[in-house]
């Protein structure tokens, strides 16, 4: 069975580790995040600080573009993009990673709090029932003080999150502890 998370697609171009899971997985990527890559890919701003690294981190948001690109996958993603929160049919990158692109709706629940990016993210777990991988502790923090009802690992934790993670009945009785 695939474990599922709620990523931005940027994460999955800066942190190649997320790419050879030790099971099989379903990046889910909200819509605008993929939009997001075009901006970085091709703007004056750099991703990360060493220009070594920026450029790899930029090389690698590219192949990434493509492989959305690709006809089967954009014809898949076009569907999706009816309907608000449709999903997308599998992109399968290999074996064990596949991307479902989901076409998440900004409202306004969350929207002073978090930016656009982030709302969808967080309402696309909420919605789905999937845990959120990030790498922002702001971001975090901030899901924790607005006591958002989601799951949200570290990205430095992805391994335990994809071969143990936390079923959330347990965090329940974390709580009445």
């Amino acid at each position: 069975m695939r474990r599922r998370f709620v990523i931005e697609a940027v994460m999955v171009a800066t942190y190649g580790h997320l790419l050879v899971p030790g099971r099989p997985i379903d990046f889910v990527v909200p819509y605008s995040s993929i939009c997001e890559l075009y901006d970085m890919r091709d703007g004056v701003e750099p991703v990360m600080d060493d220009p070594d690294d920026d450029a790899h981190v930029k090389s690698k948001i590219g192949e990434l573009i493509t492989f959305f690109e690709e006809p089967l996958n954009r014809k898949k993603i076009e569907k999706a993009l009816q309907m608000p929160w449709r999903e997308s049919s599998a992109l399968l990158l290999n074996d064990d990673i596949q991307f479902t692109i989901v076409h998440a709706v900004d409202n306004a629940h969350y929207g002073d709090y978090f930016d656009p990016i982030e709302t969808e993210l967080l309402l696309s777990g909420m919605k789905l029932n999937v845990p959120l991988l990030s790498d922002q502790f702001e971001f975090q923090d901030k899901l924790l003080e607005a006591e958002v009802p989601v799951q949200v690992y570290d990205i430095e934790d992805f391994e335990f999150a994809v071969e143990e993670g936390i079923v959330i009945e347990e965090i329940d009785t974390l709580r009445d502890i």
